[in-house]
């Protein structure tokens, strides 16, 4: 008989080798035959040539569509698929919000000319893939997930659903793009991209993950997708493809009542992480170790929720809503984005003055209904408690005021991001509120990119 692999379930199975035949790694004997994860195929294609091991697993078809999107791409874009496809197919592109990530992954299957499926973080973006696949392509676009499941040689799913689409369909996909890839190396997302046997790969996000991201547990990218094959920093775009900006720091005092309890829980809190030593002994993931410690650790416990009262603390202190009543007076004719750390704060901003608020409460129609009313002008100002970080495209906004600054570097880009996109002449704005002699200082500090000032 021949020797033939085939696909089961997100691994690569041999059928019918002779019985002396043992294959090299990655294949391992389990369940009566030699298997291998999906994300092996891509290599081991010349050693099946090479063994006269017939090849039955693909089923992705030529898709031979028109690109409907007359726009050609610039140049920064054109080096990225240029260095995308010198790389195999295979890589990462980390461009700046704004950048036009989307219109690259579209002129990326365009290339690729094979059946290609979009992984994406949230189901907001499942269907914002979905528009522009369907407006770009001008063909019948699936989409997988929860509440809906066909399958067409142009597919989007999430992140949630991949697994299961995958594990069934895997080997009807050349291509599979992950946007937002940051979001990979988790335990559970990555598996995706560990059965899948698309040969071709496109990773796509503002902020690539730091090393220390993809180790302990978590998925390393290079193994997955393939090293970074171009990068952009947003200063190299700014006044050609997105618009020039300006970040502005503003500092607040705490009142005599609110630095008295700040001050009491602080004292807990780093008085519990001191005495453990958890950042010499647990570096970067210090916090996270806090977080299991709390589990079973009544000082762990007692430490975590005096981080907490201090978090709700600073999101919403006086001193920072007063600033934000000045900005949105200053620049009532600009249409703004207000950023928060909890729901709670967004949702006094809301009340105190009258504008729509979304979290992750927010149903996808009340949300959908808010995003519309701000970029058709009807609502001026958007208060979000981080929903609004990545993805949803809110092209109209020039002004963000974060009333915080222990959001992480990531967040501080892509909330950057949300107000670059280029309209005219006119500069963006993003104005970071933190109170002095907090947290938010020091962790401000560290994380502003070097334009800022």
């Amino acid at each position: 008989m021949t020797t033939s692999i085939y696909y089961q379930g997100g691994t690569l199975v041999l059928k019918d080798p002779a019985p002396d035949f043992v294959p090299p790694a990655p294949f391992q004997w389990i369940k009566g035959h030699w298997r291998c994860e999906g994300v092996h195929y891509g290599a081991l294609r010349g050693w099946f040539s090479e063994q006269n091991i017939r090849d039955t697993l693909p089923r992705w078809q030529h898709l031979n569509l028109t690109l409907h999107d007359t726009r050609q791409p610039h140049h920064y874009q054109q080096a990225a698929l240029d260095a995308w496809e010198q790389a195999d197919f295979r890589g990462s592109i980390v461009l700046p919000t704004g950048a036009g990530k989307t219109f690259v992954a579209i002129h990326a299957i365009h290339r690729a000319n094979r059946s290609a499926v979009v992984v994406a973080p949230t189901i907001d973006l499942l269907h914002q893939w979905y528009g522009r696949l369907v407006n770009a392509f001008e063909t019948a676009v699936g989409v997988y997930y929860g509440g809906e499941k066909t399958i067409q040689s142009l597919t989007v799913t999430t992140y949630h659903s991949a697994g299961d689409l995958i594990a069934e369909h895997g080997n009807a996909f050349k291509l599979i793009i992950f946007d937002e890839v940051h979001h990979l190396p988790a335990p559970s997302w990555g598996e995706t991209a560990l059965m899948s046997p698309s040969p071709f790969r496109l990773g796509l996000t503002a902020t690539y993950p730091e090393a220390h991201e993809q180790t302990d547990g978590r998925w390393n990218l290079d193994d997955l997708i393939g090293p970074i094959v171009y990068t952009e920093r947003i200063d190299d775009l700014v006044g050609a493809q997105l618009a020039e900006y300006r970040t502005e720091r503003v500092r607040i005092d705490l009142t005599p009542d609110e630095r008295a309890r700040y001050t009491a829980d602080h004292a807990i809190y780093a008085g519990f992480f001191r005495s453990r030593q958890l950042q010499r002994t647990h570096g970067a993931d210090w916090l996270m170790e806090l977080m299991r410690l709390s589990a079973f650790d009544t000082e762990a416990r007692r430490a975590l929720l005096a981080r907490q009262r201090m978090i709700d603390l600073l999101a919403g202190a006086e001193g920072k809503l007063k600033v934000l009543d000045n900005l949105l007076s200053e620049y009532f004719h600009e249409q703004t984005l207000v950023f928060t750390e909890t729901n709670a704060a967004a949702y006094t901003i809301a009340r105190r003055h009258l504008i729509p608020v979304i979290t992750h409460e927010t149903k996808a129609a009340e949300r959908k209904h808010i995003l519309d009313g701000f970029q058709a002008g009807q609502y001026r100002a958007i208060v979000t408690s981080r929903v609004l970080n990545e993805g949803v495209d809110v092209p109209e906004a020039k002004i963000a005021v974060v009333l915080g600054g222990t959001a992480s570097a990531r967040e501080y880009i892509q909330r950057l991001g949300r107000v670059l996109r280029k309209i005219g002449n006119r500069q963006a704005a993003l104005f970071e509120v933190i109170a002095r002699d907090t947290i938010e200082e020091s962790k401000s500090q560290r994380r502003r990119p070097k334009r800022s000032r």
